[in-house]
């Protein structure tokens, strides 16, 4: 059988499930795909929903429906608004005095600083192209599309929500001051994956680690001059002459957070002096060791602690990591896994002594939602924000 013989036969049998056929091809139905068609078309968010519903229950219990007939019922659901309605295709609606094109993928991204998750971000960008679709808006201020972005969010997922998005608006339009999230941790909690991930979500470019920190320090200082940073953080003590008994570990470990500290306070200096946001994760980042009162009036400077609580958990970390990257072989991490935990205690230990915030990090996604949330609502404390100023 040819290459072009496998594909049309391919394109031709059918799928389980409810499919769309249009000619020798075949695609699954979605209620999303309809909603968005009649968004497009100027209709509103909750009447293509309720239109897109009508559509499924009359086609409920089918298993195939040609794109003609579903145009017609689309046609018929939307009282003749749906496809045919309007030959234009959708319109383009201008934000601010730059005339930039309105992205409902951008406003979803921003909404993200609201500690939401992606599925509600989205689903309130959509509702509010539709309703800008609907009053056939062409442009519209900037100031006024994060009004109805508060407000639509105020009224979905209630007053706090919607005020952390606005806090964080103002720290991206106005900022005074940098914010600096620090997330501290022992190997394999976690935190580098969050870091990246809140970073996204927050739409920072500036996200750097302690081990990239620790990295330049050994190509500058040789391992005879300062041995404790050219070892792991849970063996570091093995770099130490005078270290002994069960505190040894942490011995070891302290000495190397000492050494990177100073990078630390170089780097977070840097992004002052640049007024730039900066996210770093590390276990190199030590409450106590590292000096946050420095920062009081400089920076808004938060700092939490990640952490994971099951030993069985860590494994699996590890296990995933030698998948992703061959020179992190698993059983280099397991066989020192008592040293790690040991590690985590004590970061758990000062952490408390320090009133920094733990994230157990049992879930990745509700910890980055806990982690955007804690930062949002420091913010939105510390400043006592005047909602109406910032609309």
């Amino acid at each position: 059988m040819s290459k072009s013989d496998s594909k049309a036969e391919r394109r031709s049998k059918k799928p389980s499930g409810l499919q769309v056929q249009d000619g020798d091809r075949f695609r699954p139905f979605m209620r999303g795909i309809i909603v968005h068609h009649l968004t497009s078309k100027g209709i509103a968010f909750e009447d293509a929903v309720k239109a897109a519903n009508r559509v499924r229950n009359v086609l409920r219990g089918r298993d195939l429906v040609s794109r003609e007939e579903l145009v017609a019922l689309i046609e018929e659901a939307s009282g003749g608004k749906g496809i045919s309605g309007n030959d234009e295709g959708p319109r383009q609606i201008f934000v601010g005095k730059n005339k930039t094109f309105f992205s409902k993928g951008f406003l979803s991204q921003s909404l993200l600083a609201a500690a939401i998750d992606p599925n509600d971000a989205f689903d309130v960008a959509q509702q509010i192209e539709s309703e800008l679709f609907s009053k056939s808006v062409d442009q519209i201020r900037r100031r006024d599309l994060r009004r109805l972005a508060f407000e639509t969010l105020r009224k979905r997922l209630g007053e706090q929500v919607a005020q952390r998005y606005l806090v964080w608006r103002h720290y991206q339009e106005e900022p005074q001051k940098p914010v600096i999230l620090l997330l501290g941790g022992t190997t394999g909690a976690g935190k580098t994956s969050l870091a990246i991930e809140v970073a996204h979500r927050l739409g920072l470019a500036r996200v750097i680690s302690t081990d990239s920190i620790r990295h330049v320090m050994r190509l500058m200082l040789s391992k005879e001059l300062v041995p404790a940073i050219h070892s792991s953080s849970y063996r570091a003590f093995q770099t130490l002459s005078d270290s002994q008994g069960d505190d040894s570990v942490i011995q070891g470990f302290r000495v190397q957070a000492n050494l990177v500290a100073v990078g630390v306070h170089a780097m977070i200096d840097r992004a002052i002096e640049e007024n730039e946001n900066l996210v770093m994760d590390g276990v190199s980042l030590v409450p106590g060791i590292l000096n946050q009162d420095t920062y009081l009036n400089r920076a808004e400077l938060h700092f939490l602690m990640v952490a994971n609580l099951d030993a069985e958990e860590f494994e699996n970390r590890f296990s995933a990591r030698e998948a992703q990257a061959s020179n992190r072989e698993s059983h280099r991490y397991l066989s020192h896994i008592d040293s790690i935990l040991q590690i985590q205690d004590h970061l758990l230990e000062v952490s408390e002594a320090h009133h920094v915030p733990i994230v157990d990090n049992k879930s990745f996604d509700k910890s980055v939602l806990s982690i955007i949330q804690s930062l949002m609502e420091t913010l939105r404390k510390k400043e006592s924000f005047d909602v109406k100023s910032l609309l």
